[in-house]
């Protein structure tokens, strides 16, 4: 397996290249060379993201059956599940208040210096998407094989979780045969991942050489409050989701954000949740926590935990609000914060989710969509910045959740220049879930 320090470095190399070879083309070509130069970088990271979404529908299968099948009962299940939502909902409403209580001390929006788009004019996203009815519809699969082949996180999960229930019960009969075969599935999709991620550097450096040919650094210049402010919001997220996991993990939490930190800076780079799913899954199980409980709340916060893309909304939301002059009452903002908890639920899977979900909400408070068009050419910069919070906002949530099943170990250790290839699923799933678990 590639060693972890050595792939960080590359990555960190391949982000530097990206942004001197795209700012070189988009210094000394044309527009429209710059753009067609564009085209083929951005064909490479759509490669590199193919093929990391070739690999988590089975993976999250494989995992999230194995880990079913050992928990033994439903009454497990929907234990561990209550705790990891209830994390979930704390993080949310903390996202979301930091969200609201920075931009109106930044003001990020106010003398922006930049002209204003028409108020009537469209951003042109799918708000129609973002339906609570249809959502909960979304989530159960009418198809199982559909639902692989769309990479429904949360439809494979509703399945995995039915027919890992239903393995775990029938494992002293005939069927303990397909349960040892799809645990030994597990491994040989973490050989998988460990190839298709050598290749990480390569996506790496074209979607960053991609977006700097194409929008330059001047954008950087010009939004630089804005973003500025954004990212100092987000530092203040981390703390707070870093505090929150000292209080249950104690120290071990620093060890957890060091062995995270490939994934979060995979995920920063390429701007793709998805990217960086596999290594989180694999590095938090050498962090100790079992295979069972990864399998499962990893895939669940993945689509309810996305703390970055909650703290993005409130913060563009006020953005534009200041940005039109149309400022909102203290008793307006509490609501709207209670209207993004519920609608910011229904994003998972929807394309641009965070934006969709603000473009919703900003009529209610008669707001204009326009506003989106503010924050369209910078999105890619903040995207880098919410989805390396979603990693870190996840891994810390299995974390803790894994803590309060007694279902974490001392992982390895935590010098990586010699770290042994994964154990072999059998063995984690094997173990019995704590009897005075929870």
């Amino acid at each position: 397996m590639m060693n972890t320090n050595k792939q960080t470095t590359l990555i960190i190399v391949a982000m530097v290249l990206g942004i001197l070879v795209g700012y070189a083309f988009n210094l000394l070509v044309s527009p429209a060379a710059a753009k067609e130069v564009a085209g083929y970088f951005a064909m490479v990271t759509d490669i590199f993201l193919r093929l990391i979404k070739m690999i988590i529908a089975p993976l999250i299968f494989a995992t999230l059956v194995a880990g079913m099948a050992g928990m033994g009962d439903a009454r497990t299940v929907g234990r561990i599940g209550g705790k990891a939502v209830g994390w979930f909902l704390m993080a949310s409403l903390a996202s979301l208040a930091i969200g609201l209580v920075f931009a109106n001390l930044l003001q990020p929006g106010a003398n922006m210096g930049v002209p204003l788009p028409d108020a009537g004019a469209s951003a042109g996203l799918k708000t129609s998407a973002l339906n609570l009815k249809d959502f909960i519809t979304h989530v159960f699969p009418r198809n199982f094989v559909e639902a692989m082949a769309n990479n429904e996180i949360l439809q494979i999960l509703v399945f995995s979780v039915f027919f890992g229930l239903a393995l775990g019960q029938l494992r002293d009969t005939k069927a303990g045969m397909l349960a040892q075969s799809i645990e030994e599935v597990v491994p040989v999709m973490l050989k998988v991942t460990d190839y298709v991620m050598r290749f990480a550097p390569i996506g790496v450096f074209a979607a960053v050489a991609n977006v700097v040919a194409t929008q330059g650094l001047g954008v950087l210049l010009v939004y630089g409050k804005f973003m500025g402010s954004f990212y100092v919001t987000l530092a203040v997220l981390w703390a707070v989701l870093i505090g929150a996991g000292f209080l249950v993990l104690r120290k071990d939490v620093f060890r957890l954000v060091k062995a995270v930190r490939q994934p979060i800076l995979l995920g920063f780079s390429t701007a793709s949740s998805e990217s960086a799913y596999p290594r989180v899954m694999e590095q938090l199980q050498r962090f100790g926590v079992k295979e069972r409980v990864v399998g499962f709340i990893l895939p669940l916060g993945y689509s309810f935990n996305l703390d970055g893309s909650m703290i993005y909304t409130t913060f563009a939301a006020l953005f534009i609000s200041q940005a039109f002059n149309l400022p909102l009452t203290i008793e307006q903002q509490i609501i709207m914060l209670l209207v993004l908890m519920v609608s910011s639920k229904g994003i998972a899977g929807v394309p641009r989710s965070s934006l969709v979900v603000v473009a919703a909400v900003l009529p209610m408070f008669n707001l204009p969509e326009a506003g989106i068009l503010l924050i369209l050419g910078i999105d890619h910069f903040l995207d880098m910045g919410r989805t390396a919070t979603n990693v870190l906002g996840n891994a810390i949530a299995t974390a803790v959740v894994a803590k309060w099943e007694n279902a974490l170990g001392t992982g390895d250790e935590t010098d990586e220049e010699a770290v042994p290839e994964p154990a072999p699923a059998t063995a984690a799933v094997a173990a019995p879930a704590p009897a005075a678990a929870g």
